[in-house]
């Protein structure tokens, strides 16, 4: 199964707020309210505004399965923060739930220390998404801090990790 990645267009708006409302995306993530159309073409107009970041669809065997954001690619330290879901009902429906976290990672590492050129790679999980912290383990990350954060009235415990690139 071939993974790449595209630069996201504004045909990808409606698709990346369905994945992103998606009941088990939004439980894991740092925002769990489900966002309205207003919200989400607001968020666009201002991340193409935006040098230093980008957004991205992951491809999975060629179907639009995913979406990678990075943040901090024109910074002069090189450190990039990213973040990403998947579209969880349409791969879970193939069967390819499994094999498209694996391909989204590695595509999103290799992005990041390839054409952008990070120095690090880190991001932010709620350290409930036990599945995803293992696999940036599997991956080489490494867990640097730990904090808490209030979402939706709620004390939460994120993990931030991060990739370093080997000199």
């Amino acid at each position: 199964m071939t993974a790449t990645l595209r630069p996201a267009g504004a045909g990808d708006l409606d698709r990346m707020r369905r994945w992103r409302n998606h009941l088990q995306v939004r439980g894991m993530s740092l925002t769990q309210h489900e966002i309205s159309s207003a919200e989400h073409q607001a968020w666009w107009s201002a991340v193409r505004a935006e040098p230093d970041r980008q957004v991205l669809i992951y491809l999975h065997s060629g179907r639009p399965a995913g979406v990678l954001t990075f943040t901090g690619v024109t910074s002069p330290d090189r450190a990039v923060t990213w973040g990403f879901y998947l579209d969880i009902e349409g791969l879970e429906e193939r069967g390819e739930l499994l094999w498209a976290w694996l391909g989204l990672q590695r595509a999103g590492i290799n992005h990041a220390l390839g054409p952008l050129a990070a120095r690090t790679l880190g991001g932010e999980t709620l350290a409930d998404n036990r599945p995803v912290l293992a696999l940036h383990q599997r991956f080489g990350f490494r867990v640097v801090r730990r904090y808490e954060r209030n979402i939706n009235g709620r004390t939460h415990q994120v993990v931030w990790t991060e990739l370093s690139r080997s000199t």
